[in-house]
């Protein structure tokens, strides 16, 4: 046999014990593996030089093979040698930390160094995404991680991955363990606790909401009960306080529950991006915001989602406990690439939605074809209801226009863009000369414009 043949020989005997291992138990060779094994390979290179160096290379290699099969034992042999475990919120907020942790077991009576992976879909994106731990004997480790997805909905983590070195690192073995977690991510809640302390502290305009002067009262006396910290002093009772010896306070009711109903446009109009964020991501985050605000003040909200089809209908009801269907209505929702079919959508809430209520439409004009739609369903609301219009403009149009000096390319894009502005304009006052309410605003401004502007149709009673 040639040295070269020889070489090769070697190589494939090599290599059939690996495929098998890799194969059948998961095991792999890890780097000082790969360093030892190139030692003899090498030298074999001088056989072709000197033959008489068969029988030391030979032995070499029994010497490697010994001290890597024997290192290969020192690899755990099954699953039951570690335990894994995922503690996670289960509701996650859109582009907020979230924390996990991993608890990893140690079953055995052995020493182990391994990695640590779960198995986290790539729009949760975890840091840091690996570790590397040292897991004495009988005992377990926890490593915690934060996710902060770039998108709604429901994700599985299915399981936990391990990698274990042996004991002298010539050899690494992946182990899987499931654990099955499911992290429903919605948009952004924390706002929602935002606005709540801010509101008890008279706050709120660090929120951008501003303070509403209301015209008449809208409120009625309810009841006497014990003054709290975070009572307006003007509603003290102090004839009860002196009756009682304890600072009492009037509890006031609104004398009329209104209704709100929003419509979410889910089609092609929505799909375009603002600071990280679809325009329906932004759209839901308001209407969220605004929900807790209306249901706070008494009122009762509704949710119907469409694109070219009836997405989803939340029937308007009061109550914080509202709160949770909305959110189970809008978390798994996303834009689609459709025509919307505003004639089905407001066909449909004339058939559910008899009582007077403020309709909120949420969406993008930027063609004919759906201006007119909109124009003409929104119109016909005029007397039944009380339509709203929010309109989300585009940053880059906006730019476009704002140009000092354009030239070239960036004049005929900036009258572009002004003839696209002027239109826009056009097709928001006549909107407005036939009763429809609007608000036109970016995306990423949109959640404190949209509650001004229902405080205002609270205290002027539009309803």
């Amino acid at each position: 046999m040639s040295p070269l043949a020889m070489f090769f020989a070697q190589l494939a005997a090599a290599l059939a014990p690996l495929a098998a291992l890799a194969y059948f138990a998961r095991v792999f060779p890890h780097r000082p593996l790969v360093f030892v094994a190139l030692v003899p390979a090498v030298l074999s290179i001088g056989l072709l030089a000197s033959p008489q160096l068969f029988w030391p290379i030979l032995a070499l290699d029994a010497v490697a093979a010994l001290v890597a099969c024997g290192d290969l034992l020192t690899l755990p042999r099954g699953t039951k040698t570690f335990l894994a475990e995922r503690q996670a919120g289960r509701v996650a907020s859109l582009r907020k930390d979230h924390p996990i942790s991993l608890t990893i077991t140690n079953q055995s009576f052995r020493d182990f160094f391994l990695w640590v992976r779960d198995d986290v879909p790539p729009e949760l994106r975890p840091e840091p995404s690996e570790f590397f731990i040292k897991l004495a004997r009988r005992s377990r480790a926890t490593v915690s991680y934060q996710v902060r997805s770039v998108r709604r909905g429901a994700f599985v983590l299915p399981s936990v991955h391990l990698r274990v070195r042996s004991r002298l690192g010539l050899w690494q073995r992946l182990m899987d363990y499931s654990v099955e977690t499911t992290i429903n991510v919605y948009p952004d809640m924390k706002q929602l606790s935002e606005y709540a302390l801010l509101a008890r502290t008279n706050r709120l305009s660090l929120l951008g909401v501003r303070r509403t002067r209301k015209i008449g009262q809208d409120n009625e006396f309810e009841r006497l009960r014990d003054y709290s910290l975070d009572d307006n002093y003007k509603h003290i009772d102090w004839r009860s306080t002196a009756r009682r010896g304890k600072l009492t306070v009037k509890d006031f009711q609104a004398n009329q529950s209104q209704r709100l109903i929003f419509l979410i446009d889910s089609g092609r109009m929505m799909t375009n991006e603002a600071a990280g964020l679809s325009l329906l991501d932004h759209a839901l985050n308001a209407m969220l915001m605004l929900s807790y605000v209306a249901l706070s003040h008494g009122d009762s909200v509704g949710l119907l989602s469409f694109s070219d089809e009836i997405h989803g209908f939340v029937p308007p009801r009061g109550g914080m406990d509202q709160m949770n269907r909305l959110l189970h209505a809008s978390f798994d929702r996303f834009p689609r690439l459709v025509e919307s079919r505003y004639d089905e959508a407001f066909l449909y809430l004339a058939a559910h939605a008899r009582k007077r209520s403020l309709v909120v439409l949420i969406t993008n004009v930027i063609d004919d074809v759906n201006s007119h739609q909109v124009q003409r369903y929104l119109t016909n609301l005029t007397g039944k209801h009380l339509p709203l219009g929010v309109w989300l403009r585009d940053r880059r149009v906006f730019d476009a226009v704002e140009v000092e000096h354009p030239s070239g390319p960036a004049l005929y894009r900036a009258a572009a863009a002004a003839d696209i502005l002027t239109w826009r304009q056009q097709v928001l006052a006549d909107l407005q000369t036939k009763g429809v309410l609007s608000v036109d605003v970016f995306p990423e401004d949109l959640t404190a414009p949209l509650v001004n502007r229902y405080l205002d149709i609270k205290a002027r009673h539009l309803l």
